[in-house]
């Protein structure tokens, strides 16, 4: 009884003390900042009692997290709210719980993908020592480490025995519905069919039709694999429809080029896994097709200068504007970027000129010759646009080695992961989770994203499912393989 009147005599001081408290600044300064009190006490309990939901919490808010420029605009610095900030109190509460316990899931830290990601970070540390902006390269790297550490690390351990995954999904699935929403009733102020306004329509939520159209792409092979699976109850799997044809619907509005490109180059890796062709063939058909690119690529390049098709509203033309190489801006202007990268490197091909560091670097690097309408004066305009030569530029030739080693580590770990469980469910999870990484490593030749949370969760997260589920079918074979053997 005592403690109970103990409580409730808490309870109304601290109400009263945060109502003077919030009157008071209210009055004084006209600012409504302490109304963000509750927020705080709120996150930092679930910090102590919910880590996971903690977690959660982050997924379901990054694909409707807003940019600090948005809401401050003329800052020297920005950030993704609240998402970024929240990570790097993750990385920190993670920090001091390994300390403290001294140990993580082993079996997640030893994986082969887990070395393949040390090395990574191992490179990103070295060269961002040697950089031409080390305070650029280490926000750069302590960026890449709380979204590694928060989406792949702590998720993975998440999805331990194959829980949680489907959650993972749709946490932040549900929110990037709103996201369609919100651009398609934009977008039909401006007319749906209006190509120019599909490219700012995302915003504020994506800067950038590319980074929308991509997150869209990396979710629809769950979304096809969770509607034509067995295991779903008719009633989900109609829901599971509806969810797609958003989707559907919001992918082909966004005339995101690349993200429409690599949709169709999953569905390949789709065939070719169900098939269950043989890998030799393929990689020698990869390999004599590379070497007829290189040895026609003359003609080649003849043949695309003379298409001279614009991205336009029309579907077919747009598809078909993907190779013009001779009027068409965005084309024109990665090439623009890509070109810079490789001069960079070509000056810097060991350690590049730091991890984060394109954008203020590439100006010197930009000809006259490769500019275009759309190129700035002071190269102010962005990053490399690629994946591949982004990390080369900036790192040097093992920054393209260690991205490269990684996608090769993550695909072989899903191929064998695909191929050893019987489990329908984990199949399911297993393709869906390597179809939407397709789609990035194919998106990555033509963009960049990963420095971002909208496509960091996606990529971290589809990393740690893969891991998860071929730390869950061994464990599951195992056992079946032991009991088989004569005693």
């Amino acid at each position: 009884m005592y403690q109970a009147r103990i409580k409730i005599v808490l309870f109304y001081f601290f109400s009263a003390f945060f109502i003077l408290l919030n009157t008071f600044f209210l009055v004084k300064n006209k600012s409504m900042i302490v109304n963000v009190l509750p927020l705080i006490f709120f996150i930092v309990m679930l910090a102590v009692y919910a880590f996971d939901a903690l977690l959660f919490l982050v997924i379901f808010c990054t694909p409707i997290s807003l940019q600090l420029s948005e809401i401050v605009p003329g800052l020297s610095f920005d950030m993704s709210l609240p998402t970024e900030p929240l990570l790097f109190g993750i990385l920190l509460i993670f920090i001091m719980k390994s300390i403290a316990s001294g140990k993580f899931d082993r079996e997640i830290m030893t994986h082969p993908v887990s070395m393949a990601i040390y090395f990574s970070i191992f490179w990103l540390f070295v060269t961002s020592c040697t950089s031409s902006m080390p305070l650029v390269s280490f926000k750069f790297l302590l960026s890449r480490l709380w979204f590694i550490v928060g989406f792949y690390l702590l998720t993975a351990k998440l999805f331990e025995s194959g829980k949680n995954i489907e959650k993972f999904i749709w946490l932040y699935t549900f929110p990037l519905m709103i996201v369609i929403f919100y651009t398609i009733h934009r977008h039909l102020g401006y007319g749906l069919w209006d190509k120019q306004a599909a490219n700012f329509v995302p915003n504020p939520f994506y800067n950038d039709h590319t980074a929308y159209g991509a997150a869209l792409a990396m979710y629809l092979p769950f979304l096809f694999g969770f509607s034509f699976t067995k295991i779903y109850s008719p009633k989900v799997k109609i829901f599971v429809h509806i969810v797609l044809g958003i989707l559907l619907t919001g992918i082909i509005l966004s005339y995101a080029r690349a993200a429409w490109l690599s949709l169709i180059v999953a569905f390949g890796v789709w065939v070719f896994m169900r098939l269950k062709l043989k890998f030799k063939p393929l990689f020698i058909a990869v390999c004599v097709s590379l070497s007829l690119i290189l040895v026609f690529q003359t003609q080649i390049l003849m043949y695309l200068e003379r298409n001279n098709t614009e991205s336009s509203a029309n579907l077919s033309e747009h598809i078909s504007s993907m190779t013009n190489i001779s009027s068409d801006a965005s084309n024109l202007e990665r090439i623009n970027r890509w070109s810079c990268a490789i001069r960079m490197f070509e000056d810097k091909p060991i350690f590049g000129w730091g991890p984060g560091t394109y954008m203020f670097n590439y100006a010197g690097y930009q000809l006259t010759a490769d500019r275009t309408i759309i190129s700035t004066n002071s190269a102010d305009g962005g990053n490399a646009h690629s994946e591949y030569l982004g990390p080369m530029a900036e790192s040097g030739i093992f920054g393209l080695v260690t991205f490269l080693i990684l996608i090769s580590v993550v695909i072989y770990t899903a191929v064998h992961t695909y191929s050893r469980t019987t489990d329908k469910r984990m199949k399911t999870i297993v393709m869906s989770a390597l179809l939407g990484l397709v789609t990035y490593f194919v998106h990555g030749t033509m963009n960049n994203f990963l420095d971002t949370d909208k496509l960091s969760v996606p990529f971290w997260g589809f990393t740690a499912i893969i891991v998860a589920a071929d730390l869950y079918s061994r464990k599951v074979i195992q056992p079946e393989s032991s009991s088989d053997t004569p005693k």
